[in-house]
This record gives structure tokens, C-alpha cells and sequence, in this order.
């Protein structure tokens, strides 16, 4: 593969950076309020129902109003891509990777005014909008070096007197259905798998974030990319996603999002509907109930650090995000006591100040969820910080820390998805472990240890899509740890991995007697 580095984090301490995110705070300014239409076959279309874009920190300030698609709209869309398909998927690979490598360029040149959207319109702070950014221009680049990669298939043996070749071509329309939480990052990110792989697209990206998936298609529109290839129609789930999972042309669902939906999702895309040909393939990234174990030889402040910092990062908003610290029972009081400590410390408010770590909850639909959690923590276990929420202006839940909960208790088990961790203790390494994997889920986890011989039975023991040694169980780099977990946390398909790409073709056996 081409060399690939990843995008580096913004150093808001240098003065010339924090005045340049300021400026971009402005300029986001500048066009909020707007109306935005549909893009179907490089058509705008403007519709008289609208989504509106609301910024979480501040919920009377409107970020856009969206054009949504109704079941024609979305009909015409699948119509454009299927009929867009039979050339796309012929375009040479490299002409499909130049996109993606266009595409980051521009977004490098206007990284600051993407970040301020994302902390604008899905309240994210500063350095978490900066690293959304930034992962974003990495699958980008990731995916096009991929693709030049795999444009010439794999080798495969050839006998006397014949040649073989083992080709991958795509597979058809794809609906994309991308998440809020990473509006940015996953939306290209699952976008341009797609695209890159020689797919056309039906991008419905969340409904609360809509406004950058546009700003997204205006720069993949700039880096060249023919009309008719990604089509964004933003719309209910009801009325247009469940129409476009059971539609006959769909060939592929890449969803990003919830268990709840995207077992439901799966279902869906198993039954052939009247005129269907394939198999659906669904691509699925749902949830997670990530645990950080801590043993009793550990660093005890790199732990209490990291079990911080992957929980309320975002307001604990990630599916990668740390909902559970397992700890040994003899470290037990020193970690959670210094957990308290660094979480009270923490300041929480309006994210477009840089002061402020953590900043809102997406909706008043998240806030209320987080709260009843709250309140049923206060029955499981002892409140040691946070447990307050105030939703009069945007939608703020202070960091949240409940310790001597039972494993089985409802917030060990269930994802909350807010700034909420669970704090329970272990007599012994295997007892955590135990513990740790007593979930429905297994997506991330880390392991906060110095015993060598710990790290490697957590390697085979802990079942985890994402596992980390002596970190956070946040903060996977794209092409350097690729993402995706097992069990409900969905298909294992390993975002920003060597593999991911495949999942969006079929291989194809072809043999000449020579």
C-alpha cells in the first residue's frame, strides 16, 4: 500500500490555532439558518418538509433547515443510482480513489470550519470536533491507498496451459445510513467505502446532523465526483429507511447506529422482497458497553485518567465510550476515590469555549434517556459525582459516577449512551475479566495493568472487537487500530482496517485455457 500517516491533532494551546477555530466559529455563523435541498442525480431539490437542524448547546439557534424525501423522492433516488451504477462501477479505480484524495485535500484546507459545524451542530468541543475532523480526512486517504491496492485482486495460482485471475467488482447501490455521534468522520467514512469501491450511494445521513452530510456532498461534488453517485436524502426512518433496506435494487445496507435499529435493520435485509436477485449484505457498527478493568499492579493515575477521560469524552456519546470500570478489589478505593476527584474537576457547558470539556447531549429525546438512567443508578449504586441535568437551554447532564454497583445491575448492562460510568469491584484479575465480558456486547476494552502475564490472558480472554493495553478504550486511528466489535456490538466489519473495503465488492474467478 502507498504509505499512509494519519491526520494530525490540532495543539489548541498555540495561540494561532485557538484564534483560527475562532474565526471558523464565525464563518459557521455566517451561513446558519439556512435552507438546504435534496441532491438526487446532482439535482437540488427542495421540498416543502424540512428537518430541522438545532444546535444541542443552544436549542433555539437553528443550524439549517434540511429538505427531507418522501417515499417518491427516495424512489427516484434508487432509480438515478441504478441507472448511475452501470457506468460508475466501470470507472477506473484510480479515478475513484483521485476523488477520495481530492476530497481530503479540501477538507484539510477547511478543517477548522468543519470542526466549528460539528461543535455547532452536534455540540462537540473543541479537540473531540478536531479528532472527528481529522478521522474523517483519514478515511479518505486510507480508503483510496486501499483501493489502488486491491484494483488488481488477489494472486491465485495458475496451472500449465491455463491463467486465472481473482478480481473484485462492486456490488451495487448501497444505503448508507450514518449516525450523529461522528457526523462527520463515519457519515465520509462509510460514504466513500462505498464510492471508492465503484457503488452508488443512497447517503441518509442522521437526522439531527444533516447540515455537514450536506457541506460533506458539496466537497465530494468539488473533487470531481459524477452526479448520481452518493444521493443524499435525509428522511425518517420509517417513511424512507425501512423502503430503502427492503427494496429489491438495494444490494448493500452500511448502518452505523443503534442496536435496537440496526437489529432490526438486519432482519429486514434478510427477507427477498418480489424481484430481488441477491442476498442483501448489511454492514453494521452498533452498540457498546465498554469496560476498563484495573488490576491490582497498575498504574493507579493512568487509570483513574483513562477511565475519565473514555467516559466523559463527549459526553460519553461514543459506542466505544467507557460505561464500566471493573477494578481489584485491593486498588478499588484509591481509583475510585481520585475518579471522583479528576471527574469534579471537570468543567462542562457551550462547547464553542474552548475551556469547556464536555459539552451537551445530542436531544431532549438522549437527555431524558441519560436522566431515568440516573435515577436508576441512584437505586444501583452510590452516587460519588455528578447525577444533575438541565435541559431550559441545550441539553447538559453533568459527568456522571455511580461506584459498588452489582455486575448485573441495569446500568452495568444496558448502553445509556451519556456521560455515565459504572464502578464495580473484583476479588481477582480472572473475576474482572468475568465480569468484563458479561455483556451482550464486546466492542471496545481496555486493560490497565503492569503484569505481563495479565496482558496476554486479557488478549485471549477479553472479547472485544477493540482492545487496549494500558490506555482509554476511546480513540481508535484509522488504518492503525481498525474498528469494529462483536457480539451486538454488530458485524465486526472493521472500519479504517485492510479488510473493510471487501465488504463493499464481490470476488470474481475468472480462468483462460491458453
Amino acid at each position: 500500500m502507498i504509505p499512509y500517516k494519519h491526520e494530525p491533532f490540532t495543539d489548541f494551546t498555540l495561540a494561532e490555532n485557538k484564534k483560527a477555530y475562532e474565526e471558523a466559529l464565525k464563518t459557521v455563523d455566517g451561513y446558519l439558518g439556512q435552507d438546504y435541498p435534496l441532491i438526487i442525480g446532482g439535482e437540488r431539490i427542495m421540498t416543502e418538509d424540512k428537518l430541522v437542524s438545532t444546535n444541542p448547546a443552544n436549542k433555539e439557534e437553528v443550524i439549517g433547515r434540511v429538505s427531507k424525501a418522501s417515499r417518491d423522492l427516495a424512489e427516484k433516488a434508487m432509480n438515478v443510482a441504478d441507472e448511475t451504477f452501470k457506468t460508475w462501477s466501470k470507472v477506473k479505480p484510480e479515478f475513484r480513489a483521485d476523488v477520495l484524495f481530492k476530497a481530503a485535500a479540501i477538507i484539510r484546507r477547511r478543517k477548522h470550519e468543519f470542526s466549528a459545524l460539528l461543535t455547532k451542530e452536534a455540540g462537540k468541543p473543541w479537540n473531540e470536533a478536531d479528532a472527528d475532523t481529522a478521522e474523517a480526512i483519514d478515511f479518505l486517504e486510507y480508503y483510496g491507498r486501499q483501493m489502488l491496492t486491491l484494483k488488481n485482486g488477489m494472486p491465485v495460482e495458475s496451472r500449465p496451459g491455463e491463467f486465472n485471475r481473482f478480481d473484485y467488482i462492486p456490488l451495487g447501490v448501497g444505503v448508507v445510513i450514518s449516525p450523529w455521534n461522528f457526523a462527520l468522520a463515519i457519515m465520509a467514512g462509510t460514504t466513500v467505502a462505498a464510492l471508492v469501491t465503484g457503488n452508488t450511494v443512497l447517503l441518509k445521513p442522521a437526522s439531527t446532523t444533516t447540515v455537514v452530510a450536506y457541506k460533506f456532498m458539496e466537497v465530494l461534488e468539488e473533487a470531481g465526483m459524477p452526479a448520481g453517485v452518493v444521493n443524499y436524502i435525509p428522511g425518517s426512518g420509517a417513511e424512507v429507511g425501512d423502503y430503502l433496506v427492503d427494496h429489491p435494487r438495494t444490494r448493500f445496507v452500511s448502518f452505523t447506529g443503534s442496536r435496537e435499529i440496526g437489529t432490526r435493520i438486519y432482519e429486514r435485509a434478510a427477507k427477498v422482497n418480489e424481484g430481488q436477485i441477491w442476498l442483501k449484505r448489511v454492514i453494521a457498527e452498533m452498540g457498546g458497553k465498554d469496560t476498563i478493568v484495573v488490576d491490582n499492579n497498575a498504574d493507579l493515575e493512568l487509570a483513574a485518567q483513562s477511565i475519565v477521560k473514555s467516559a466523559f469524552g463527549f459526553s460519553g456519546q461514543k459506542c466505544s465510550a467507557c460505561s464500566r470500570a471493573v477494578i481489584h478489589e485491593e486498588v478499588y478505593d484509591q481509583v475510585v476515590a481520585r475518579v471522583e476527584e479528576l471527574t469534579k474537576e471537570l468543567t462542562y457547558g457551550d462547547p464553542t469555549k474552548q475551556s469547556n470539556f464536555a459539552g451537551p447531549v445530542i436531544d431532549q429525546a438522549s437527555f431524558d434517556k441519560i436522566m431515568s438512567y440516573i435515577e436508576i443508578g441512584k437505586e444501583e449504586g452510590r452516587l460519588v459525582a455528578g447525577g444533575e441535568g438541565d435541559s431550559s437551554k441545550g441539553f447538559f447532564v453533568a459527568p456522571t459516577v455511580f461506584a459498588d454497583v452489582d455486575p448485573k445491575a441495569r446500568i452495568m448492562q444496558e448502553e445509556i449512551f451519556g456521560p455515565v460510568v459504572a464502578i464495580t469491584k473484583a476479588k481477582s484479575f480472572d473475576e474482572a475479566i468475568e465480569i468484563a465480558n458479561n455483556t451482550d456486547y464486546g466492542l471496545t476494552g481496555a486493560v490497565i495493568t503492569n503484569n505481563r502475564e495479565h496482558i496476554e490472558q486479557a488478549r485471549q480472554d477479553f472479547h472485544v472487537g477493540n482492545l487496549y493495553f494500558n490506555r482509554g478504550c476511546t480513540g481508535a486511528i484509522v488504518g492503525y487500530q481498525p474498528f469494529g466489535g462483536f457480539n451486538m456490538s454488530g458485524t465486526d466489519s472493521k472500519a479504517g482496517g485492510p479488510d473493510y473495503l471487501q465488504l463493499h465488492m464481490q470476488g470474481k474467478t475468472t480462468s483462460e485455457t491458453l
